[in-house]
């Protein structure tokens, strides 16, 4: 092979290595390419449990964006979204944490509303669920069967 296939060769191995890490960071890490393809929306939750930057976005068991970013703001969570750019968010839908199953990862579930007003880009969810909280239901239980 002469220098110039070799150079051409390892040129080509460096780019697709490059562009190998580009897609790992963006996809595994909290730089988002996303919103080439989708608009930000927020939602603030009284508890944000178990989510987190990366999480799928569903509705109707579709995904259709993902979680971006977690953060405190006063004593709620405040969530960062990203929804598919044509899909529309009705202003009265509900925005709840849920599992898949019993062990699976928390996602964001979308409940689309009956309202004709569409969340514009950059706007807040204003009806949100938390994850049940299952282990103080139990604890609950346990509290009051003791009590009878």
């Amino acid at each position: 092979m002469n220098r110039l296939g070799l150079g051409l060769s390892v040129g080509g191995f460096l780019l697709l290595g490059s562009a190998s890490l580009l897609y790992l960071f963006s996809t595994l890490g909290e730089t988002s390419l996303y919103n080439a393809w989708g608009y930000p929306l927020y939602a603030d939750f009284e508890s944000a449990t178990g989510l987190g930057p990366g999480a799928p976005v569903e509705i109707a068991g579709v995904r259709v964006g993902r979680v971006d970013a977690v953060q405190l703001t006063g004593n709620r969570a405040k969530v960062k979204l990203t929804v598919q750019h044509g899909i529309e968010i009705q202003e009265d839908a509900i925005a709840s944490i849920q599992t898949k199953g019993l062990l699976g990862g928390p996602y964001l579930q979308i409940s689309l509303g009956g309202s004709e007003r569409i969340i514009p880009p950059g706007g807040m969810m204003r009806e949100t669920e938390p994850l049940i909280d299952l282990p103080g239901l139990m604890a609950a239980y346990v509290a009051n069967q003791k009590n009878n």
